[in-house]
């Protein structure tokens, strides 16, 4: 499993969007992309929460944007005028993440349009396998683009790796932040959908996700687990809640009966 490489030759606009900052620039692959930076916010723990998410979803047949490992080399920043962004351009040199820009797409809303609850129910599962708390009505993160749903911004899933501690026991949790999840109301499916996504998603899979994982991501540490270590950990933690996913599902279950 690999992930392709670019480098940005353009920078376009900022994406004022919470407080990450991503933005829209262009590739020497002629092509646009939007940037998650190492240098913001939650720093390169969001861009692996990005990584990780977005391919166990690819690995689920769903709607993901592609992802590649972006370069933003020491000329950028130098003649931005904007403060905040120039700060953030330098804090950001090396390696980022960036996912295709789909151009035209608008966002989705669930009074406007309406999704099969197979779909909704799949989504449902991915979000509460990886305790992503960031697909609500607030903020769906997901997009219609060519008539089909998009899923995109899994920056808050894994939240667990923001204080690395009780990552065993948070491996095993329910994951009460499902009730606020925006398809919640239509996952009429998700004991079916849970053995179809176990089906789909094995270990060796999960292992070959984690290890694209750039090792100078995971230079956060401050003890002395190495980043083979770090990457076990993750692997163990997905495969802790991929094993006991009845406890998400009968979370989430529960949680439908008091919306419905």
């Amino acid at each position: 499993m690999e992930l392709r490489s670019v480098h940005v030759t353009r920078y376009i606009t900022p994406l004022r969007e919470g407080g990450s900052l991503p933005a829209l620039a262009e590739a020497d692959d002629g092509f646009n992309y939007v940037i998650k930076f190492r240098g913001a916010g939650h720093g390169t723990k969001a861009l692996i929460s990005e990584l990780i998410g977005g391919e166990i979803a690819r690995l689920l047949g769903l709607n993901i944007p592609e992802i590649v490992f972006i370069y933003l080399d020491e000329a950028f920043g130098r003649t931005e005028a904007d403060e905040e962004i120039q700060d953030l351009l330098k804090a950001s040199r090396g390696l980022n993440l960036g996912l295709h820009f789909l151009s035209g797409a608008l966002t989705y809303d669930p009074v406007v349009t309406k999704i099969d609850s197979y779909l909704a129910s799949k989504i449902v599962w991915l979000d509460a396998f990886l305790t992503n708390i960031d697909r609500t009505i607030k903020n769906t993160n997901m997009l219609i683009w060519h008539k089909e749903l998009w899923l995109i911004d899994m920056g808050a899933s894994l939240y667990f790796h923001h204080s690395w501690i009780n990552w065993e026991r948070l491996s095993v949790t329910p994951f009460a932040e499902i009730k606020n999840h925006v398809l919640l109301p239509f996952a009429s499916h998700l004991e079916e959908i849970d053995q179809q996504c176990k089906e789909l998603i094995s270990l060796e899979k999960i292992g070959e996700i984690v290890n694209l994982i750039p090792d100078d991501w995971l230079d956060w540490r401050s003890s002395e687990e190495s980043t083979q270590d770090i990457k076990n950990i993750y692997l163990e933690f997905l495969s802790n809640r991929l094993n006991n996913s009845q406890l998400f599902i009968k979370e989430a279950n529960n949680a439908r009966k008091t919306i419905i």
